[in-house]
């Protein structure tokens, strides 16, 4: 092949692959070694649709969620590549890294049932990022390819070779680390000294998936930093010392920390162009200038176009000759009507959180909310804050609740398998979103929602509408002073973050206290890493500083058992909720 006389370099190096993975040993297999490490190969790849990360499925029932959601979509494949450049001077190891990033385009069939079934039958994706394998059966399921096909496999041999070729013809020195260690430790060939491919419960690859899981996207022109071969991460400094000496500049541009600094830009342009309904004037494939959008929106031209600009600038619009419209996501995620529409907590964002993260300064100094500064009263119950004394006041905040009950309710509602109960009550289950999935799901389960009266008065407008929607019962009360519904399953979904020791304990004591044995309680919380630095939607979300707290996964299995609940389970979704189901104890215990 072309590349044979580029990889055939390696024929008298000794090279290391940083992985387990037999598809990248396969594609190298033309390596050969000597006695000293020359050359260090590191590789990870990752599937991302809809800017979420599809990591290897657990299940046929995972693997099938996963391969659904591909179907019909056109979705990337990610592979990060560090190459390690090792030489002796004086006895001592020196290095040179590099490291760059391949993305492909895949798009998939529409995939039928039978023929998603026949393929998971086959035991194929289970272990493979995204549930498929593109060189095998998982072909099949393939309608086009844009990109290095070998870089869906799993490595991509030709920006690798191109990378290789600085071997010989050394790459500016501003794109490189050097690193010195104080010997040259021995290794195997091929050791599989593995990036995580042949063990998904590796706790080091699961906090670095779910870095880029959660955010949904890789960082722009980089990937993460790769561990070497002697699991020694290279030095990242301010600045990089030449060999004369002198100081220069950093060998990577800081673009991760200049994304943060200007996150707030980003926001507040989602945030404004969704209060002023600029995606719903663009629904439907609608194309408008922006002289047209300001019209109905009621604003200058100038600082409209430079509002839209800013939208298609982060992905939300597409700007043609012809005008501006809405993205899929837009459309999916941002029109104000749309089932799965994020708009209601957009505004509750804009309007209550935003004001909020304002005083974050004087909320990490004093450890308190920050309800007195921004809004000018201080308030216990969320229900009872001045800024939801109205009637329009409450719908909007249960409107919020609402549309991310939408986006979670699902992925919470197939954790576990709940077949086993025949009534539920949802406490706080505010407009019945995730009660409606688990009928549809169970439709022998009898759910009950059991919320505030200022609550249940308003949950009419948010039903579902259809001859087959199953009923939610919808029962008033105070689950910390009040009486609760009898059920075999108790759920407690966005509750217990919010509240303090004291009030978790009350909480709890009485789930504890009405479940017979057998009983379960499902949790449906952001479980955090046991650093309790990931998912970082859930750490920044608690410099709100409520009365509660975030809890690792270790944490809430103990909060749990503490209160009587064995067997305690958790699922990580990949959504912003995870789940934990946790059984009461029965008579044999």
């Amino acid at each position: 092949m072309a590349l044979n006389p580029v990889i055939g370099k390696l024929a008298s190096k000794r090279v290391v692959l940083a992985s387990a993975s037999p598809r990248r040993q396969e594609i190298l297999t033309n390596v050969k070694h000597l006695r000293t490490p020359d050359i260090v190969i590191g590789a990870d790849t990752i599937v991302t649709v809809e800017k979420q990360i599809l990591e290897k499925p657990v299940d046929k029932q995972d693997a099938y969620e996963m391969l659904s959601r591909l179907s019909g979509k056109e979705h990337s494949v990610f592979t990060g590549v560090a190459i390690v450049y090792c030489s002796s001077k004086d006895n001592c190891l020196e290095t040179e890294v590099t490291d760059f990033y391949e993305e492909t385009k895949v798009k998939f069939a529409e995939l039928s049932e039978e023929l998603l079934w026949e393929y998971i039958h086959s035991g194929e994706p289970m272990d493979k990022a995204g549930g498929y394998g593109i060189q095998a059966l998982g072909g099949m399921l393939v309608e086009y390819v844009h990109g290095d096909f070998l870089n869906v496999v799993g490595f991509p041999l030709n920006h690798f070779c191109k990378k290789l070729a600085e071997l010989y013809y050394p790459p500016p020195k501003h794109t490189i680390h050097h690193t010195k260690y104080d010997s040259i430790p021995s290794v195997e060939t091929f050791e599989n000294l593995s990036d995580g491919e042949s063990d998904s419960s590796n706790p080091m690859r699961h906090k670095s998936a779910n870095k880029l899981d959660r955010s949904g996207i890789p960082l722009s022109g980089s990937v993460h930093t790769p561990v070497n071969c002697y699991g020694i991460k290279p030095s990242c400094t301010a600045a990089v010392e030449n060999q004369s000496g002198v100081m220069g500049y950093p060998a990577k541009f800081p673009s991760k920390i200049i994304e943060l600094m200007d996150g707030f830009r980003a926001s507040k342009a989602l945030f404004v162009a969704s209060k002023l309904k600029v995606f719903d004037l663009l629904k439907d494939k609608c194309i408008l200038k922006a002289v047209d959008v300001a019209d109905k929106v009621e604003a200058s031209v100038c600082g409209t176009e430079r509002l839209l600009d800013a939208c298609a600038s982060l992905g939300l619009l597409d700007k043609t000759h012809q005008g501006y419209s809405n993205t899929d996501s837009a459309n999916t995620y941002l029109v104000s009507d749309r089932e799965h529409s994020l708009h209601g907590y957009i505004i509750h964002s804009n309007d209550r959180l935003w004001h909020l993260f304002t005083h974050l300064e004087a909320a990490v100094k004093e450890g308190t909310m920050q309800t007195h500064r921004a809004f000018g009263k201080e308030t216990e119950d969320l229900f009872q804050d001045s800024c939801y004394h109205s009637v329009e006041a409450k719908q909007r905040f249960m409107t919020a609740m609402h549309s991310i009950a939408k986006l979670t309710a699902r992925d919470v509602a197939t954790a576990f398998d709940l077949s086993q109960f025949r009534s539920a009550c949802d406490l706080g289950g505010c407009t019945g979103v995730l009660a409606h999935e688990l009928v549809q799901k169970y439709p022998n389960l009898n759910v009950t929602v059991f919320d505030l009266p200022e609550v249940i008065a308003n949950v009419s407008c948010f039903q579902p509408s259809g001859q087959h929607i199953t009923p939610v019962t919808f029962t008033a009360g105070d689950f910390f002073k009040d009486n609760l519904p009898e059920a075999d399953l108790y759920i407690l979904s966005l509750i217990l973050h919010d509240w303090n020791d004291e009030k978790i304990h009350i909480l709890l004591s009485k789930i504890s206290a009405i479940c017979k044995p057998g009983s379960a309680l499902l949790v449906a919380e952001a479980v955090l890493d046991e650093e309790k630095t990931h998912p970082a939607r859930a750490v920044l979300q608690s410099l709100s500083m409520t009365e509660g707290k975030q809890r690792s996964g270790s944490e809430y299995k103990q909060l749990l058992e503490k209160y009587g609940f064995t067997n305690v389970q958790i699922k990580i979704t990949e959504n912003i909720l995870d789940a934990i189901l946790g059984f009461k104890k029965t008579s044999a215990h």
